[in-house]
């Protein structure tokens, strides 16, 4: 089973030639305290074995400037590709985008809100954004949304608004899982399953939801590979926002998803990032 991760992140060392400037203004704590090169990057996944990677951009590190990603990811280009960021509402974002495609880049992403921000999913369905979408749906470009349950409504609207858009739902949206079987609490979550062009990113805050309150992974796990397809899932290490070294991480999401058949771990560990990431292929 060829292992691809489609969530680390990388940090450099080299500030003056790669200047923190945070979305936000305020930078993330674990890229300060569990800084990651590229190098460092590319030792932890030869020691896990995870063959290649879809390496997305800190935007708490680096707002709107992809260098490092990219020039990272140039580097390597056997075995990662490179997820930016942008400003979604400029002007000029068309442009821009095909210019870091032209440098390489495969997927974007979207930060709504997390670590250093409450979420604000209203830039999502704002209009000023369409032209990046429609950009997005001609480049074949997959989107990474990080959200929350609040802003599901809006990765619908978008999901329906631009169906040959794929959208990757970082985290699976930080659903409410407490709750156990059914999942009644995510009900948000599986209802996005009708629309085709909406993906599912595993990462170590799926599997830590688990081991709390009445979730399990042997009642979760099965309940979203019949509503989604494990061919709309994949794995995310979020190494290293999330503790512990990349092989560790695996081995968590390995025994997690140990309830499912063979065929589906295929898929989440390695296929379906080769679908959204071609050239990782």
């Amino acid at each position: 089973m060829k292992i691809i991760d489609i969530h680390p992140h990388i940090i450099a060392d080299d500030d003056r030639r790669y200047p923190p400037a945070p979305l936000f203004g305020k930078r993330s704590d674990w890229s300060q305290e569990r800084p990651n090169t590229v190098e460092a990057l590319i030792k932890a996944m030869d020691e896990a074995g995870v063959a290649k990677a879809a390496v997305v951009h800190s935007s708490t590190t680096y707002g709107f400037d992809n260098s490092y990603v990219i020039d990272s990811c140039a580097r390597y280009q056997d075995r990662l590709v490179a997820v930016g960021s942008v400003d979604m509402l400029a002007d000029d974002v068309a442009a821009v985008i095909q210019a870091l495609v032209d440098k390489g880049l495969a997927g974007l992403r979207i930060f709504t809100g997390g670590s250093t921000k409450d979420f604000d999913p209203s830039e999502l369905d704002n209009h000023k954004a369409f032209k990046a979408w429609e950009m997005l749906a001609e480049l074949s470009l997959p989107m990474c949304i990080q959200t929350a349950p609040i802003g599901l409504p809006q990765v619908r609207r978008l999901a329906e608004r631009f169906p040959t858009a794929n959208i990757i739902l970082d985290h699976l949206g930080r659903p409410d899982l407490l709750d156990g079987p059914p999942y009644a609490n995510a009900a948000g979550l599986f209802a996005l399953a009708e629309l085709p062009n909406i993906y599912l990113k595993l990462t170590p805050r799926t599997f830590d939801a688990m081991h709390k309150g009445k979730a399990s992974a042997t009642t979760f796990f099965p309940r979203v590979v019949e509503a989604f397809g494990a061919r709309r899932m994949a794995w995310g290490s979020n190494f290293p926002s999330s503790t512990g070294t990349l092989a560790e991480i695996l081995e968590a999401a390995k025994t997690g998803l140990a309830c499912l058949g063979v065929d589906e771990r295929t898929w989440i560990f390695g296929k379906t990032a080769q679908t959204l990431y071609p050239a990782l292929d």
